[in-house]
């Protein structure tokens, strides 16, 4: 039962909801986080590689202006044209070597002058371009060369590899940059690879030029992402922890307040879960049933039928016990009422009552409101005073008193004789009935000073000429004891335990001479 049975624990909704809630602004806000971190590194990915690509054709700019410059000297003698090569080469800071070629074969260089060396057009993206991994003269160092021609006949120029090299890492220096060239990529490495570059982790980003044959990739590795948060939103960060703990703290208050045991209880109510069970009152003589006691019970839709002890005393506690009482009251009246020929007239109805009722006059209206429902007469409504609070003397408590009497309610003190305001209950309050409380009665035949007790209680009724009633009633000793001793009323297991509405009805009616129960009737108390 919610308000004090411990169950194990388990993992459920409400455990897991506060950390999902906790986890959900930081969750979303690295999520943001992450999407702005995304832009940012693609934005400065496409600056990075816009920049380096328009540096390479910057570069390959000043090879095809010496290109151009020497090609119309194609096909003159190497002894004639060597020194404008070299002059080219001096020109230029990025030109490494000039070369002239004619019917596809190198025959005079800046270099060596005079040379043999073929020319395969095949070798050029778009017959301008061609990345190489060296040459004869400088194996394995990477080398860009741009190649002019008309009619069979050309200029080629290189470029050094470095160039390249440096371009790639001074301007993007945490990138991961690569230029392709046809078939052929060089990385910040400045090896020159065969195939298509890797894709980056992350900002992965391609530029084709449109002036000449090659493009530029770049982006970043994996890690850079999670770097750039830290080093840019720590702030930020502590402030989206901040604000989980304190959603996932708020969300876990809500639910513990949700499932508490007030809130339960409200529940409960406005689920009508709360239900009458009924334990008979017998007079002495001949035991037949002179009334009942109104007992509370709760229908707990997962626990099933919840013992009153374990949750009237902190309803009584918070105050919610007076608004339970009323829909007691008035869900008694409404299954007992279509029944009324099966009650005799005078027939006496208990219900508990604490201090928190007699402080509001309301009671009043819904004294009237329970009686109403059956003929005059009929029903003898009791209203038992539990001693869980002191009842005060206020004007308003004794107004309420005075004004149930007058209604033909009666009062009764409950559990008389083990609370500390019993005595002063019967000098401030007009009391009609005595409960005895079980526990004295259970002392019959046995403990002295108990019996004692209970003699006491029942010669001050009959000198106040009050009704008495003894609960807990279980032998037939005790009830011959309190028989010879004059007490008019008797309750207990020995006679009927509490039950519900329809095991009552079913008993009222199987007392001869009384109306049968339609064969319908217990379906329809069930659904009332």
């Amino acid at each position: 039962m919610p308000l004090t049975r411990h169950r194990p624990a388990r993992w459920s909704w409400r455990t897991l909801l506060p950390w999902v809630v906790g986890l959900l602004p930081l969750a979303c806000g690295l999520a943001v986080m992450r999407w702005q971190t995304d832009r940012d590194l693609r934005a400065s990915s496409q600056a990075t590689v816009a920049e380096v690509a328009g540096h390479v054709e910057h570069i390959l700019d000043s090879l095809a202006a010496a290109a151009r410059h020497l090609q119309p000297r194609a096909g003159q003698p190497c002894e004639q044209v060597q020194l404008a090569l070299r002059v080219e080469v001096t020109r230029n800071a990025f030109v490494r070597s000039t070369n002239l070629f004619d019917h596809d074969n190198l025959y005079c260089s800046s270099l060596f002058g005079d040379f043999d060396e073929p020319v395969d057009p095949r070798d050029y993206t778009d017959g301008r371009l061609w990345l190489m991994n060296g040459n004869s003269v400088t194996p394995g160092q990477s080398l860009l060369v741009y190649r002019s021609s008309q009619g069979g006949r050309g200029a080629i120029t290189t470029v050094d590899g470095n160039h390249l090299r440096t371009a790639l890492r001074l301007i993007g220096d945490d990138d991961e940059l690569q230029v392709q060239v046809g078939n052929h990529w060089m990385g910040a490495d400045g090896q020159v690879h065969d195939g298509t570059p890797p894709v980056a982790a992350s900002a992965a980003v391609s530029l084709a030029s449109s002036r000449y044959p090659f493009s530029i990739h770049g982006g970043y590795g994996p890690d850079k992402p999670g770097e750039l948060m830290r080093s840019r939103y720590p702030a930020l960060l502590g402030l989206l922890l901040l604000l989980g703990v304190v959603a996932g703290a708020s969300c876990r208050w809500q639910l513990r307040r949700a499932s508490s045991p007030r809130a339960e209880l409200d529940r409960a109510l406005d689920a009508e879960e709360f239900l009458p069970y009924f334990q008979p009152v017998v007079r002495k003589g001949d035991y037949h049933w002179a009334g009942v006691e109104v007992l509370m019970r709760w229908q707990h839709p997962r626990e099933g039928l919840v013992r009153p002890d374990l949750f009237i005393p902190y309803a009584e506690h918070s105050g919610q016990i007076v608004a339970m009482t009323r829909a007691l009251m008035l869900q008694t009246a409404q299954v007992l009422a279509p029944h009324a020929a099966l009650l005799d007239d005078g027939f006496h109805v208990g219900i508990n009552i604490t201090a928190d009722h007699c402080r509001d006059l309301r009671l009043l209206d819904d004294c009237e409101t329970f009686l109403q429902h059956f003929p005059p007469g009929r029903v003898v409504l009791t209203l038992e005073l539990t001693e869980r609070k002191l009842i005060e003397p206020a004007p308003v408590t004794l107004e309420l008193f005075e004004k149930l009497h007058a209604m033909g309610v009666m009062i009764a003190l409950d559990d008389f004789g083990t609370g500390q305001s019993s005595l002063s209950y019967l000098r401030q309050f007009q009391v009609d009935y005595l409960k005895i409380d079980q526990s004295f009665v259970a002392m019959i035949g046995g403990d002295a000073l108990s019996q004692h007790i209970l003699d006491s209680i029942i010669e001050l009724s009959a000198k106040l000429g009050l009704g008495i009633v003894a609960e807990g009633v279980e032998t037939d000793v005790q009830r011959d004891y309190l028989a010879r001793h004059g007490v008019d009323f008797l309750q207990g297991y020995l006679f009927a335990r509490p039950m519900p509405v329809e095991d009552l009805l079913l008993a009222l009616a199987a007392r001869p001479g009384r109306p049968r129960l339609p064969p319908d009737a217990a379906p329809e108390i069930m659904r009332g």
